[in-house]
């Protein structure tokens, strides 16, 4: 069976990416935990700040694997630079400008868009990794399975909160917190009983 080639350039442009969006991770959370009055949506994001440390730890270990400047400027890290300005701006207008609760939700529909880009990047990473050989390839797995299981779980609860915040700004009735904040969630969103991975 033939084996499946990659291009390593994109790989190197991909986790140079990874770690400006888990930089951009930081700085969203720290702004959106400004708007945060709910007390369980401030602890998930107070653990989901702490993550996004944590991942960037992971990433520059990748960097330091592949040979890569983990601050090296690349066109396409400056746009996802330019986003995460773009959400954390987006999180400080709602917060000077509107009522706590629009501020509340505003921040969490910006957090989404991080964690969503987030994941994303995580997502290909896997593929990547599925396929990579030897020092590289080894790597590629350790970093994934370290943190993908926190990656779907950040999605999938932000969804929930997004979701819950937006009926109740219509008037509905809505669950806060969410459903989903009392499930680990796995892979594709299905619950899951095993305990995330401790990262190091």
């Amino acid at each position: 069976m033939n084996r499946v080639h990659y291009d390593s350039h994109q790989l190197d442009e991909l986790v140079l990416q990874m770690m400006e969006t888990e930089q951009v991770g930081e700085r969203v959370y720290r702004a959106a935990l400004a708007c945060a009055h709910h007390p369980a949506l401030k602890k998930e994001w107070q653990g989901y700040l702490r993550d996004s440390q944590a991942h960037q730890g992971v990433v520059r270990r990748m960097c330091d694997a592949l040979g890569l400047d983990p601050q090296a400027p690349t066109a396409a890290r400056a746009v996802v630079r330019q986003l995460g300005d773009a959400w954390v701006q987006a999180i400080e207008t709602a917060q000077r400008t509107s009522d706590p609760d629009t501020a509340q939700r505003v921040a969490c529909e910006c957090v989404l868009h991080a964690e969503t880009k987030d994941h994303a990047n995580w997502e290909l990473l896997g593929r990547v990794a599925r396929v990579a050989v030897g020092d590289v390839g080894q790597t590629l797995k350790a970093a994934h399975k370290a943190v993908e299981k926190n990656e779907e779980h950040h999605l999938q609860h932000i969804q929930g909160w997004h979701r819950e915040l937006a009926i109740q700004a219509l008037g509905l009735p809505a669950v806060l917190p969410p459903p989903e904040a009392g499930k680990k969630m796995g892979l594709g969103g299905t619950p899951r009983s095993e305990p995330q991975v401790a990262l190091h």
